[in-house]
């Protein structure tokens, strides 16, 4: 409402996308990280993407002038007591498509409600337990100094679930059967991923001999 009155008609679209649209976030006690990400969509007048971050920053300054605020390209960060924004300006090009800023200085296609879309499709399939999985692997993630990116991780998830998992239990296992040490080349990731995979296969061989309690104690180590 208050973008609404501060930009009046010079904004198209507001909307709401990321993992909080998604259904995947984490409560800001489980990951610090976590924010609430609103698209923008300005009617272009052909400024540059620096000067719609600008025009955002101001918004943020008059209303919420007590709280942090900066640019944390290509965004501005509006951080709360107990919630963060992460406001990102856009506009549609002659073909529809909606531009945001790049980290060069100028524009990019994105699609943020693709993802969505196919996550909402999969978690119907997959009863309703993808999405409790996803939010586990997070929570194991943000401990571990966030290995991965948060929507690099549910990507990957989503890529390497498994047709015949339907449970939160093997639908979480699966993951860390697939993540590999080889996605990255800083030593402490591979190390973290290397430790979560030894620990979850020693859960999926207890869960497998029905030693449940014992299964939980590793699962602790892990979120």
């Amino acid at each position: 409402a208050r973008l609404r009155k501060f930009f009046g008609s010079d904004i198209d679209e507001i909307n709401v996308f990321g993992s909080y649209s998604r259904g995947t976030i984490l409560p800001r006690e489980l990951d610090e990280a976590s924010d609430v990400d609103i698209l923008v969509v300005f009617n272009s007048d052909g400024s540059s993407n620096q000067t719609y971050l600008n025009r955002l920053k101001r918004f943020a300054e008059f209303y919420y002038s007590s709280s942090t605020i900066k640019q944390s390209f290509p965004t501005v960060v509006l951080e709360l007591n107990h919630i963060k924004f992460d406001l990102v300006p856009a506009y549609r090009n002659f073909l529809g498509r909606l531009q945001i800023p790049d980290k060069s200085g100028d524009w990019q296609s994105t699609y943020p409600f693709y993802f969505n879309s196919q996550l909402t499709e999969l978690n119907k399939n997959k009863l309703s337990n993808i999405k409790p999985a996803i939010r586990l692997c997070k929570i194991w993630n943000s401990s571990r100094g966030h290995v991965y990116e948060s929507f690099e991780l549910e990507t990957k998830i989503v890529e390497n679930c498994r047709a015949f998992s339907y449970s939160i239990t093997d639908l979480f296992l699966d993951v860390f059967d697939e993540i590999s040490i080889f996605d990255f080349h800083t030593e402490w990731r591979r190390n973290e991923v290397r430790r979560a995979k030894e620990i979850a296969s020693e859960v999926r061989y207890k869960v497998e001999n029905d030693w449940l309690h014992l299964a939980e104690d590793e699962v602790k180590k892990l979120v």
